[in-house]
């Protein structure tokens, strides 16, 4: 009796370990979202700032951060995209918190577009292709010095002495949080429609370029 009886009460503790495992799972708080599953789209809070630059009809608008993995799986299209329709893509800085040098890249990334716009758009593409390879500040570090000596340019050990980089990094930020940015990559197609809703978000990629052809129609019929 006392071995069935022991046996038994082992089955119930294992039975109540596991149920006690499953409702902390189910009752743990939500991650942060990320890069990884976002939110069916997101509820913009204020759309003054998706619109396109002066002087264009449709933009692609986009929110990233050079840390994320879907934003350097997007970026390849996103750029592909802008080329083949000759619009502006506008990229806005959104380094997540809990990535370890994604603030950092933004600031360097910065501090190339001083030298040049184009400059400073490649130097994030640099990054996205080579993002797994970065697995710490110091590659970091070495990576953006191997940009620079490419294109015969010394990156300074201090880019931002008077903090000012960082500050149009925390600008672009907070615009996304306005806005009501809650993950990266966050795209938008948005054009100069007069009427309805003249931006939205790219949920489905592969759905980019029609997008962008119904921002177009839609443009030229108002």
């Amino acid at each position: 009796m006392f071995v069935i009886s022991a046996r038994h009460n082992r089955v119930r503790l294992a039975v109540c370990t596991a149920a006690l495992a499953l409702a902390s799972l189910l009752l743990a708080p939500e991650p942060a979202r990320a890069q990884f599953g976002p939110p069916a789209t997101t509820t913009v809070q204020d759309p003054s700032a998706l619109r396109p630059p002066a002087g264009s009809q449709v933009a692609i608008i986009e929110f990233v951060d050079l840390q994320c993995p879907d934003c350097a799986d997007a970026a390849p299209m996103v750029r592909e995209a802008a080329a083949k329709y000759k619009i502006p893509l506008v990229r806005h800085d959104f380094p997540l918190p809990f990535h370890s040098w994604s603030f950092q890249a933004a600031v360097n990334a910065r501090w190339f577009d001083t030298k040049a716009k184009t400059l400073g758009d490649e130097y994030r593409d640099y990054v996205f292709a080579h993002q797994q390879e970065i697995k710490s500040s110091e590659l970091l570090a070495s990576t953006t010095q191997t940009f620079a000596s490419s294109h015969k340019l010394t990156f300074p050990v201090n880019p931002d002495p008077q903090g000012k980089l960082a500050d149009m990094v925390k600008a672009d930020y907070a615009l996304g949080q306005r806005i009501g940015v809650e993950h990266t990559p966050t795209i938008w197609v948005v054009s100069s429609r007069a009427k309805s809703t003249p931006f939205i978000e790219v949920i489905d990629r592969s759905r980019l370029f029609l997008l962008i052809e119904q921002a177009f129609g839609n443009t030229q019929s108002h």
